[in-house]
Formats: structure tokens, C-alpha cells, sequence
């Protein structure tokens, strides 16, 4: 009988006769690899440099491009009039977060979200570019850590300025050219050496010795970004080919188990196939938050969130794995496997109860074509849920390309007898773009303008505006992130009638959703009636926590 060797003990025997009989030639090879590894390191930190310097100078095309253009049409005041363009430029236009007038002698005379003007400390300023009068100005609001860009045109004569405020966070790329978590320190800076924004952690004192330093200045504005990583952290990146280099020089043998076994450590350390496998293992999962009649305490539906739970029971929120999943375009599948889930979870349970709606989320990649359509009914003609129970919720995470194939999924969608929404209105690439084109059924205000109740006036202003456009187009209105009672009266006032939020239940499992449906929306059968008033999710919720 032979003697028996694990697998892994002949794949470290492979790789010894290896070097032994490469000798000479691996070490020549390290060498090459070595400096290969380098030059690839830098070009790598350099074009993070290059993206993050690209983006930098997009978010400030778009302010001026908005600031021209609103200088164009005569503003330069706090009428109300100037107010409602600057609400209108800011829906039309992403990063901007504010428009304001300010005056000469640089004082914020007023803004279109009613932040404190007085409230604003001028960190550094400066031209955008030589030459140019309009400045890159880095400032914080209320003394908070967090600083923002405002692009400001100052005022000519006796007219007063025009600026846009936009998060510093939006300066600097957070995912790597690979499209993972940035593991790369990045800073943006201006010429004069104020911090813009920044992302990662500087090195420790353990590896300066071995920091590799990329600073690539901008040719069209007044940034630069630099990007640093310990030579560790880059050769970690490239190890594959070190390794093979080491294994080619030896026998075939090795070459084909030491690819097999670095290929395998590659995949199995690739996020896009640990999606894939999670996608296959049905670890991808509804989370369900209640949507509520604010004005009677009823049930109206809720909103199908995603939720990744591991096998060891943990749970990894969505924006750990969304952005992925949709550059990957795995988030297609991802949306079907979850609706096919819904269906067996509560379909049985909210087929009978014809009033509550369930909302799934999509992406642009969505509405690529009609195929969604037929996949669509496919899951729910055989469902318990009746496709007019069904809300699909546009969500604008990526930007709509083709808005005219999109319009026309869109009406397939309705044609099945589904409601279509537009999720977070306001704050996505096109906000009123795609409430006027699209011809949706429901609109979902975000909840950056319904924290904003009650801390300033202009907040019901715009809530009113969207209110009012939403009923003109016949559309409904839903309020998202709902946090306090104070918040429900001033939605009544409004006269919203739709709600979501913690005030009334965070997203719940299947098991928990379907005991508060079962509570406050019992079904009795016919010979037994009833005089019990109806139970509200609010009454449920407060009753669970006491």
C-alpha cells in the first residue's frame, strides 16, 4: 500500500522542487516582478488621483454651469421669486444642496433650504482656476467637524453674489478603480493647501518607511489630489504574480497547482462572486417597513427592503452591498429572487387583504427594456398577491439614460395592472425631470426634507410644492423617513396622507411583519361582525413597546 499524502502537503512539495530547480532565474524574475510591481503601484495611485480629480472638477462644472445660469436670468436678490429658481436649479441639479445670495462684503444674505446664514464660517477661499472670478471656497455650517464647498460668483458693482454648496464628501471617489471599498488614503486639496475632502487613514508609523506618495495637480481648477499606500498594501494587490512568476520557473506540475490554488484564493476573495454565492444560497432577504394612513392609523402597505443575512446570522446592511450589486448588474436577479421570496413569505397573508400594497425597489438597469415586464407577471400571476398590489419604486441611484424606452416600461408595467413610484424625490440625478416624463402613480419624499419640518419655514414650502404638483398630476404622496409625532401633525397639516418611518416601525422581518398585519388588520369570518374599531399601526407599535 502507498503511503497517502493530503493534497496539501504535495502542493508544498510542487512549490519546493520549484525553487530549487529555478534558482537563478527566480531571482531575476523578483527583481523584474519587483520593479513591474512598483511602477504599476504608482500608475495605480495616480489614476485613483487622476478619478478623484475628474469627479472634483464635474461637481464644479455643474455649480457654475447652475450659477451662470441663474445670473443669466437677472437673480441676484432674496425675493421669492429668486427663492423659487433656486429650488427649481437645486432639483435639477445633484450635488448642489443649497443656493444662496450673498452679499459684497461676503455675508450669506439668504438661501433656498433656510439654514441660519449668519451660521457659516469661511475656511479658505480662492479663484477656481486663474484668472477666473469665481471662487472655491471650503466652509462649515454651525461650528460641525464637517465642511462643505461652496462655489460662489461674486456680485459685480452693487449686485450681490450667487454661491452653490455642495458636501466635501462628494470631492473625493470612495470606490476603487476595481469597484471596491477604497482601501487607498486620498486627500483633495486646493493649491493653497486647504483640506477639501478626504478618504482612508494616513499611514502608520510602522509603514511611512515603505509610503508610496502619487500627487497629481488639476489642469482645469485650483485642486490637487494626493493618494498614498504603504508599498505593502500595493504589492498585496499584485501577490498573484509574484507567485506565479516563482511557480512558471519550475515544473509544469507546480504551474498548474499553484495557479489553481491562487485562482481559487482570488475568487473566493472577489466580492462580486461572494454575491454570487450569497445570491445562490438565498441569504439575500425582506425586510418589510410599514407604510401608514396617517390620517386613520391604517395599514396602507409597506416597502420591501433588502437585507444580506449571513450564515452565521449576522446582517449586512444594504449600502455595504447595493452599489455593487448594480455596477455588477447583479441587482437584477437580486430583485427577482427577492420578489419571488416576498411571494412565498406574505403572499398568502396580504392576498386577502387587497388594500395593503408592497413596494419593490429598482434600478435604472431595470428599464434597460421590456423584459422586466414579462419576468413581473411571470412571479405574480401565480402569486397570492394580485399585481395591483404591486409598487415598483424608481429609485435614482444611477441615472436614467434613456428616459423615452424607460417612459414606455413604464406604462407596460401599469398596463400589468402595477403602481410605479419615483423613490426619494429631489435629491437623485433628475427629481422633477422624471416626475413630469415618466408618468408614475406615487412620489416618496425623501426624508432630507422631512427632518427639515419644523426647523425652518421654507421646508413646508417646498413639501407644499411638491404636494401640489403631485396632485395636479394626479400622483400620490408618500413621506419617507418619518421620525416623531410633530412630524405626523405637520404632515397632516400638509395635507399628506401616506407615511414611513421609526416613529411607526422600523423594517421588520417576515415574522414580525405579518403578526402586526395580523393585529391591526384581523380578518374575521363572514357570520362573525364586528363593532371594534379598527387597530392603527401607532396603537400596535406603542402597545409592543410598553
Amino acid at each position: 500500500m502507498g503511503l497517502l499524502v493530503s493534497p496539501r502537503r504535495k502542493l508544498l512539495v510542487a512549490i519546493g522542487i520549484g525553487v530549487v530547480l529555478a534558482g537563478p532565474p527566480v531571482a531575476a524574475l523578483n527583481i523584474w516582478l519587483g520593479g513591474l510591481l512598483e511602477r504599476q503601484g504608482r500608475d495605480e495611485l495616480e489614476l485613483t488621483a487622476q478619478r478623484s480629480l475628474a469627479l472634483a472638477e464635474t461637481r464644479i462644472d455643474r455649480a457654475v454651469k447652475i450659477l451662470n445660469d441663474i445670473v443669466a436670468l437677472g437673480v441676484d436678490s432674496c425675493g421669492d421669486g429668486a427663492i423659487e429658481a433656486f429650488r427649481l436649479a437645486t432639483f435639477e441639479t445633484t450635488p448642489v444642496k443649497e443656493l444662496s445670495v450673498v452679499a459684497i462684503d461676503g455675508r450669506t444674505l439668504c438661501t433656498d433650504v433656510g439654514h441660519r446664514p449668519e451660521a457659516r464660517k469661511v475656511v479658505s477661499s480662492e479663484p477656481i482656476s486663474a484668472g477666473n472670478p469665481i471662487l472655491l471656497e471650503v466652509v462649515q455650517l454651525d461650528g460641525a467637524p464637517q465642511r462643505w464647498i461652496r462655489i460662489h460668483r461674486p456680485g459685480t458693482g452693487r449686485s450681490n453674489g450667487i454661491a452653490a454648496l455642495i458636501p466635501a464628501e462628494l470631492f473625493v471617489a470612495r470606490v476603487s478603480n476595481e469597484g471596491r471599498p477604497q482601501g487607498f488614503h486620498i486627500q483633495m486639496r486646493s493649491t493653497s493647501g486647504s483640506l477639501i475632502g478626504e478618504v482612508g487613514h494616513g499611514a502608520s508609523a510602522a509603514e511611512r518607511n515603505s509610503l508610496v506618495v502619487a500627487t497629481v495637480p488639476s489642469k482645469r481648477n485650483a485642486l490637487q489630489a494626493t493618494v498614498s499606500a504603504s508599498q505593502v498594501t500595493l504589492n498585496s494587490n499584485y501577490i498573484i504574480l509574484r507567485v506565479f512568476g516563482m511557480v512558471t520557473s519550475g515544473l509544469l506540475a507546480v504551474v498548474i497547482i499553484g495557479s489553481t490554488f491562487f485562482l481559487y484564493k482570488r475568487d473566493r476573495d472577489n466580492p462580486i462572486a461572494e454575491l454570487e454565492r450569497a445570491l445562490n444560497a438565498g441569504e439575500f432577504v425582506p425586510y418589510y417597513q410599514p407604510i401608514v394612513d396617517i390620517t386613520s392609523g391604517r395599514l396602507r402597505g409597506a416597502e420591501v427592503l433588502i437585507r444580506w443575512r449571513k450564515a452565521d446570522g449576522s446582517v449586512v446592511s444594504p449600502a455595504m452591498f447595493i452599489t455593487l450589486a448594480e455596477s455588477s448588474g447583479l441587482i437584477i436577479e437580486m430583485t427577482y429572487a427577492l420578489m419571488r421570496r416576498v411571494c412565498r413569505e406574505v403572499g398568502p397573508v396580504i392576498g386577502l387583504r387587497p388594500h395593503i400594497n408592497i413596494g419593490f425597489n429598482l434600478a435604472a438597469c431595470h428599464f434597460a427594456n421590456e423584459e422586466i415586464v414579462d419576468n413581473v407577471r411571470k412571479i405574480f400571476e401565480q402569486s397570492p398577491l394580485r399585481l395591483s398590489q404591486l409598487v415598483l419604486e424608481v429609485t435614482e441611484r444611477q441615472p436614467i439614460e434613456n428616459l423615452t424606452e424607460t417612459r414606455r416600461v413604464v406604462a407596460a408595467l401599469q398596463g400589468l395592472g402595477a403602481k410605479v413610484a419615483i423613490d426619494d424625490v429631489g435629491t437623485g440625478h433628475s427629481g422633477l425631470s422624471y416626475m413630469l416624463k415618466l408618468g408614475v402613480d406615487m412620489i416618496k419624499i425623501d426624508k432630507i426634507f422631512i427632518d427639515s419640518l419644523g426647523t425652518d419655514r421654507n421646508s413646508n414650502t417646498i413639501i407644499g410644492t411638491l404636494i401640489d404638483l403631485a396632485r395636479n398630476l394626479r400622483m400620490e404622496v408618500v413621506a419617507e423617513g418619518v421620525e416623531n409625532f410633530e412630524q405626523v401633525m405637520r404632515l397632516r397639516e400638509l395635507g399628506v396622507c401616506a407615511a414611513q418611518g421609526f416613529v411607526f416601525a422600523p423594517p421588520l422581518p417576515s415574522s414580525a411583519f405579518l403578526q402586526l398585519v395580523e393585529s391591526i388588520d384581523p380578518i374575521k369570518p363572514a357570520n362573525e361582525q364586528s363593532t371594534d374599531e379598527p387597530i392603527g399601526v401607532v396603537a400596535v407599535a406603542q402597545a409592543n413597546v410598553a
